[in-house]
């Protein structure tokens, strides 16, 4: 397993380069932020995750942390993601409370397994399962699941069509001892989420009704 690191930053500016910008964002930040990213950074997951800092967005709260990961076993990338840290200590009323988590989570599918008309259902319970296996209290859920195939013509005919599956969502993350939330849980979920659109199998033994989806090609590069 490997620790997950990744940037501190507020909204108001580039964040590219480290040193003493990232200290003057850390410095400034709210305890309860510094303290949910400090989790973040600390939490170890399973070895198959390959997690690194990316930017996150801004303006989208006054405080926000970025970590994107991919799902690699044997050489090959099975699933990619994205989690997005967000916080506003004033509040923000569609959140309900004073953080947010967002994701997108992608993985390539076997044709067979995109034509099922349930599996976005199935992908956002695998969401809300993760979260709820580990005992996490959250709140004000949303989100899509897009399925999407491709088809290659002409210089590219000798393609196999693709078809790929895509989680966009973000959730309340309930806050505990200092006004935060358990954000290494968090994380943990989210990667067993990734793992199991990966068609990884569970990290430990687990519940044999689970289903995942088989291992597939990995996704492509945008």
């Amino acid at each position: 397993m490997a620790a997950a690191q990744g940037r501190l930053t507020d909204g108001a500016g580039g964040t590219d380069d480290a040193g003493e910008e990232d200290q003057d964002a850390r410095d400034t930040a709210p305890l309860p932020f510094r303290a949910a990213v400090d989790a973040l950074r600390t939490a170890r997951l399973r070895s198959e995750i390959e997690i690194e800092p990316t930017r996150p967005p801004q303006r989208l709260a006054p405080f926000a942390y970025a970590l994107e990961a991919s799902v690699v076993a044997e050489g090959e990338a099975l699933a990619d993601g994205r989690l997005v840290l967000l916080h506003d200590p004033a509040g923000h009323e569609a959140w309900q409370g004073t953080f947010r988590l967002v994701t997108l989570v992608r993985a390539e599918l076997e044709t067979e397994m995109a034509a099922d008309p349930l599996l976005p259902d199935v992908c956002w319970s695998w969401l809300t399962g993760a979260l709820q296996a580990r005992g996490l209290s959250y709140g004000e859920p949303s989100g899509t699941v897009t399925r999407a195939s491709s088809h290659y013509f002409g210089g590219l005919a000798a393609r196999p069509a693709a078809s790929q599956i895509e989680i966009r969502a973000s959730w309340t993350p309930r806050e505990g001892l200092g006004d935060t939330p358990d954000t290494a849980a968090h994380l943990a979920s989210w990667c067993d989420l990734l793992a199991q659109v990966a068609g990884l199998p569970p990290a430990s033994p687990g519940d044999g009704s689970v289903v995942t989806l088989p291992q597939r090609r990995g996704p492509q590069p945008h």
